[in-house]
């Protein structure tokens, strides 16, 4: 597997698992997966909501499933999108539920979550590969084994994180939790339009803000619309 595009200080906080049968396994599976068909997120982004979001920065995590499965959508950070391309129906619903919940959020012309990613929001995904065209396709290689270590690693060694378990799938990652008192957890309905509009009104958003300036914590600024912005002051 492409450990090379993961960062340094994963790497060593990681490597318990990378040295586990299981994971052997696994990078066999995503290897031969990426030489033989055509997989998403492309390789070099296959850690992308690691590498821009070290431990030390997470003060949320967001739990998907598995990538986007067509053609330039996945960019390793889940629900999120590459710029130019359409916002998919989950994240247009998260973008509605932010117009209500977070006081001038615009919806953005992009469905990058980057700059989320970059205050601290870990966009995970269960699985982090997909074959073209198949959701679902590597839900099978044991990709869960890894991202629940993640889940456990991150509540073991921080404190006041919102995990925000959306849907089903994802609230069963709520026993993984160490401490209920150590963390907060906000648990909904899935964004997806096949929820029928159950994630609405959850204001998990504003909730998380509220959480985290308890904490003595920086809140997320949702906003998108000044992302550009954003990637520039960087650059100083």
């Amino acid at each position: 597997m492409c450990y090379n595009s993961l960062s340094p200080e994963w790497q060593k906080l990681f490597q318990a698992e990378f040295d586990k049968p299981y994971f052997k396994t696994l990078s066999d599976s995503v290897n031969t997966s990426y030489k033989t068909e055509t997989v998403f997120p492309p390789k070099q982004l296959l850690f992308n909501a690691f590498n821009l979001c070290s431990l030390s920065q997470i003060k949320v995590v967001i739990i998907g499933q598995d990538p986007y499965h067509k053609k330039g959508q996945a960019n390793g950070l889940c629900f999120s999108v590459n710029d130019d391309v359409k916002i998919p129906p989950s994240l247009k619903n998260i973008f509605k539920e932010l117009v209500t919940d977070i006081p001038g959020f615009e919806i953005p012309t992009s469905g990058n979550l980057e700059v989320w990613a970059k205050q601290g929001v870990l966009l995970l995904n269960a699985v982090l590969t997909v074959q073209e065209s198949l959701a679902g396709s590597h839900k099978n290689f044991g990709w869960q084994h890894f991202t629940d270590a993640v889940i456990k690693l991150v509540s073991e060694q921080k404190q006041h994180v919102v995990f925000l378990l959306w849907g089903n799938y994802a609230i069963e990652k709520a026993e993984l939790i160490e401490s209920k008192e150590k963390h907060l957890i906000l648990t909904s309905a899935h964004p997806s339009p096949l929820a029928r509009g159950g994630f609405f009104g959850q204001k998990h958003f504003s909730q998380t803000n509220t959480y985290l300036e308890k904490q003595g914590l920086t809140p997320i600024d949702w906003k998108l619309n000044n992302q550009k912005a954003l990637n520039t002051l960087e650059l100083f």
